[in-house]
């Protein structure tokens, strides 16, 4: 009796108590949805991101929901962030509670072995093998390989010919990362992944419709005709037994804890991802560091005199550039950092929640995608003042920390960063010391493509300098 009114209290006490919690929980404010738009059924509000200036796109949400909004983009319900603190919540400090993630569009395009599509021990093996095989010192013996690659895209553009400097430097980045992926691969080979990924490219960023002839659908065909290329290369590399150091050899040495290699799959998965992120992004930086030079002969004019140093130190072209010089160039550096920050190349990634959200009185529901919007960070006047103003000097003192992201945050932050910056310095100081050039047109306005590039991408034209004249 004794025990049967023991175990009843405990139960009265439990009910209470469960009772008491519940009521508390009732009685709290649920958390909603960001206020925001979603578009039209379907299509969303795609056509107004993508038919218009994203700036405007983002700015005039902001302005009227504040810095965390909802909306529907490619087919897929979206909350955008524009606060730097809910972004570092999202990529840093709770980033196990959202999955690196693109529409399902794209991913087809790249390939859902990329390790970027992945938040896993997957995804930490392959960061640091490719990050491992793209640093500067891993590259080292290298440089006079992408010395030779820049000087020679360079005496290209040569004799006041017009080009479209978007293009020329799509080109020239293109051919790095080859070398980076393969060390010396066949000429026949090159142009085949070079027609077919620009085939590919030109289509990322359509609407994904299926239909025949169609950007999306032709894209899609030329990934499929880049799978076989790629698996050739791989079945003669396999066949030569040759112990190269590139990354396709690094990929295909691999070996997980189980002594597993990686499949061809995953390592042509791998190879594209590599190349879609060292592809469009460094060339719309280059871009737009010409343009911000060409706007600004004094800035140009002290550029030129660091560079020239270093030029004479090697007697010209006589003997080539060391990695370590490439690390003596600060205010080269610094205007690769401004223009980081003022063109912000890629404005925003992509998360999706695993689970229900609540940040902040908001709900972002299990399944949304999250996209955090450095561009909006990048250009907010209370971490950079003047913000519309090219000020490389504000680099002399580093930003404040989680406002400055231009190779995103956190575990999933762009593992070829420093390859990136070498191959920018080395074209930058041929450039500047060898060549001379002028922006034919009208060179203001944005053109996306997707990442944002100068209108009608920068046309231009190039002298090559005699040895004898004075650069104006």
């Amino acid at each position: 009796m004794d025990v049967f009114l023991l175990y009843s209290f405990f139960f009265i006490i439990l009910s209470a108590t469960s009772l008491r919690n519940l009521i508390k929980r009732m009685s709290l404010p649920k958390p909603k949805l960001p206020p925001g738009s979603m578009g039209l059924p379907y299509i969303g509000e795609t056509p107004k991101l993508f038919s218009q200036n994203p700036d405007d796109f983002f700015s005039t949400r902001q302005k009227r929901y504040g810095e965390i909004f909802k909306t529907h983009i490619l087919g897929y319900k979206c909350v955008m962030l524009v606060n730097s603190e809910a972004i570092r919540y999202v990529l840093v400090t709770h980033a196990h509670l959202f999955k690196p993630t693109y529409p399902r569009s794209k991913e087809r395009l790249i390939g859902p072995w990329a390790l970027f599509f992945h938040q896993d021990g997957y995804h930490t093996r392959m960061r640091k093998l490719v990050q491992s095989s793209l640093t500067p010192s891993m590259v080292r013996n290298s440089v006079s390989c992408i010395e030779a690659t820049a000087m020679s895209t360079l005496d290209s553009w040569s004799g006041g010919r017009l080009v479209n400097t978007f293009h020329e430097m799509k080109k020239f980045v293109f051919d790095v990362a080859v070398l980076s992926i393969f060390g010396h691969l066949d000429t026949g080979y090159k142009e085949i992944l070079k027609k077919n990924y620009s085939t590919l490219d030109r289509g990322y960023n359509s609407f994904p419709i299926y239909l025949p002839g169609s950007l999306y659908a032709t894209s899609l065909r030329a990934r499929r005709r880049l799978d076989q290329t790629l698996s050739e290369i791989i079945k003669e590399r396999k066949e030569k037994s040759v112990a190269d150091t590139d990354l396709l050899a690094s990929l295909m040495n691999y070996k997980d804890e189980n002594g597993e290699h990686l499949t061809d799959d995953q390592i042509v998965d791998n190879i594209i991802g590599v190349l879609f992120a060292a592809h469009g992004t460094t060339a719309s930086l280059l871009t737009w560091i010409l343009k911000y030079m060409h706007d600004d002969r004094n800035l140009l004019g002290a550029i030129r005199a660091e560079q020239k140093l270093i030029y004479e130190q090697n007697d010209g072209e006589k003997r080539g550039l060391t990695l370590a010089q490439t690390k003596n160039m600060p205010l080269t550096n610094k205007v690769i950092m401004e223009s980081l920050r003022m063109a912000s190349v890629v404005s925003y990634t992509f998360r999706e929640a695993v689970e229900d959200v609540e940040y902040k009185g908001h709900l972002i529901p299990k399944g949304w995608k999250v996209l955090p919007l450095f561009r909006n960070v990048h250009h907010n006047p209370d971490f950079f003042s003047e913000p519309r103003e090219f000020n490389p000097s504000r680099f002399e003192i580093g930003p404040k920390p989680n406002t400055f992201m231009p190779f995103g945050n956190g575990v999933h932050a762009c593992p070829g960063s420093e390859l990136a910056k070498l191959e920018m310095l080395v074209l930058l100081h041929h450039l500047v010391n060898e060549y001379r050039w002028e922006i034919i047109g009208p060179n203001e306005g944005v053109k996306y493509e997707p990442f944002p590039i100068p209108r009608n991408g920068l046309p231009a034209k190039f002298w090559k300098l005699r040895s004898d004249v004075n650069v104006r």
